[in-house]
């Protein structure tokens, strides 16, 4: 089904809907780069993708591998626990009618924080480069939650 035509106008919607879609496409990212590392090192999880890609030897674990999938998975995991709810709050908050600009700033906000977290992550930057980028970037989930609750307070 295509689009409505009245949520295409929403300038706020489809700012939200552009970062939103930045936000799943690093997500697609993170969850690729373990792929990766797999093949380049020839380290597979799974005997039928080992035997596809060279035999059984290659259904075994590799440190390199490990590190980044620890790495990848926590990365990931971190997204899910705060992108997930970040979707929810932007539609909804959208619906708000919130200024164009200041909506913008806070999903712009959002969306580098989370990219500058997913590389202080997956470089191993030093501290405190993830902690700062994840604090920041949760300013604006509180601000688009708390003017949500004052709006819907009328109707609890």
């Amino acid at each position: 089904a295509a689009p409505s035509p009245r949520m295409m106008e929403n300038a706020v919607f489809m700012s939200f809907t552009f970062y939103s879609t930045i936000l799943i496409l690093k997500m697609y990212v993170v969850a690729i780069i373990t792929g990766q590392v797999r093949l380049r090192k020839k380290a597979f999880a799974n005997p039928e993708d080992a035997l596809r890609n060279g035999g059984l030897q290659y259904y075994r674990e590799d440190p390199d591998v490990e590190r980044c999938r620890r790495r990848v998975r926590g990365s990931h995991r971190n997204d899910m626990e705060n992108i997930f709810p970040f979707l929810f709050l932007g539609a909804v908050y959208s619906l708000l009618d919130p200024s164009p600009a200041v909506a913008r700033v806070h999903f712009f906000i959002f969306c580098v924080g989370r990219i500058i977290h997913t590389i202080a992550y997956l470089l191993q930057l030093k501290a405190p480069t993830r902690s700062v980028a994840y604090s920041v970037a949760q300013l604006p989930c509180f601000s688009m939650a708390l003017q949500i609750l004052l709006a819907t307070t009328p109707y609890w």
